[in-house]
């Protein structure tokens, strides 16, 4: 803030000019006394008086005006454009759950209910069953089956638990997921029974929590376990899609790793994705841009490469049978991530299937019927070759 003693000097310049009278009889000394202190600029003051700093502001623009003219506009983008890539890099790091676990797209989808999907899943039947998850948090699992005809007994059961990608909620996949099932019915016999158990991520649907990687890993450790209080005797197929196949292969590695007395038979990996930094390199190739260089400031990884590497160090007789069911049309996740998941899986001699779903889109893999008889001909596969 300039002072009454900060402007004082400039007054006494300005009183000792000469006070010539008009013919009016103004006197022109008044006028310059009232006007000429407000017109001086700071930089002026700053140079009657050193005491009076200058600001960043006056030091920016006496830089840009002290520039050549031809440079200033380059310079002024150069400022923009490294402004630009900070503020990227800042929202990425801070926000990367937001980004990732997308709980809130599609509108309203936290508010679905099964009831309105009751008419196309016929004749399989859903309801809701709530859990804790390891850490106590509150998650919300979708259960259907067909229910038996007759009084025939049944000599084998299937579980298929079914991982969700990142969008959305359990309730608009339940057709899908019943069209999965139909046909298993149809094929497997009556002497099979079949049921899907899709699990609802916290943060997701009705769940309660904040989606992490941590969080989802016990989420999914939380549902085989209540899969094998209720069905003790049943074989397991996971199945994940997109962001699910990661969760899909982690739990898998989990579970065996504790060496479950159940087996997980299958798994079923649709349009996967090796990692959440290989998904950054390969989506963002291009080096300027400040997403690739951010893998060390992830905190979801999702790694399936390494989640792979742990099921094939386990038993022979415990490792399933791995199912990679990808779109030749996907949007999302480019073809080369199955690729690189295939030649993985090879590697650690793991028995694998690919499939692919000419012209299908990210999330049209197995609403394809090529898709659904891949799925079905592999779970009816992956337990009759165990002799279960």
């Amino acid at each position: 803030m300039l002072t009454t003693k900060a402007l004082r000097p400039a007054h006494r310049q300005l009183t000792s000019i000469p006070k010539p009278r008009s013919r009016l009889g103004l006197n022109v000394s008044t006028i310059l006394i009232v006007k000429k202190p407000l017109a001086i600029s700071p930089p002026r003051l700053s140079r009657l008086h050193p005491s009076i700093p200058i600001t960043a502001y006056q030091q920016r623009r006496r830089f840009l005006t002290s520039l050549p003219t031809y440079l200033v506009p380059p310079v002024v983008f150069t400022g923009l454009l490294l402004a630009l890539w900070t503020y990227k890099v800042f929202m990425t790091v801070v926000f990367q759950e937001k980004i990732l676990y997308m709980s809130y797209m599609p509108p309203q989808t936290r508010s679905e209910k099964i009831e309105d999907y009751v008419t196309t899943c016929k004749p399989v039947e859903w309801e809701e069953a709530r859990i804790k998850s390891l850490d106590g948090t509150n998650i919300v699992l979708g259960v259907g089956c067909i229910p038996p005809k007759g009084t025939r007994a049944v000599e084998r059961e299937v579980v298929i638990c079914y991982f969700q990608g990142n969008g959305g909620s359990v309730p608009p996949r339940l057709p899908l997921l019943s069209h999965t099932l139909k046909l298993l019915a149809s094929r497997g016999g009556e002497s099979t029974r079949y049921t899907m158990v899709a699990l609802s991520y916290r943060g997701y649907w009705k769940s309660s929590g904040r989606a992490t990687e941590a969080g989802i890993k016990l989420d999914a450790q939380a549902t085989l376990n209540w899969i094998k209080d209720l069905h003790p005797n049943a074989s397991i197929v996971l199945w994940g899609q997109s962001l699910g196949a990661g969760v899909a292969c982690a739990a898998a590695a989990e579970h065996l790793a504790r060496k479950e007395s159940q087996f997980v038979q299958g798994l079923i990996l649709e349009t996967p994705f090796t990692s959440v930094s290989s998904m950054l390199r390969a989506l963002y190739p291009e080096r300027w841009l400040p997403y690739r260089y951010l893998t060390g400031f992830l905190r979801s990884h999702w790694d399936s490469e390494v989640a792979l590497g742990r099921i094939a160090s386990a038993d022979k007789s415990r490792q399933p049978q791995v199912l990679l069911c990808a779109a030749t049309r996907d949007e999302v996740v480019p073809p080369e991530e199955a690729e690189k998941l295939q030649r993985v899986c090879e590697e650690v001699s793991l028995v694998t299937k690919r499939v692919n779903v000419i012209g299908a889109l990210h999330n049209e893999a197995t609403t394809r019927r090529e898709g659904q008889e891949a799925v079905a001909s592999f779970v009816i596969d992956s337990y009759v070759k165990r002799g279960n």
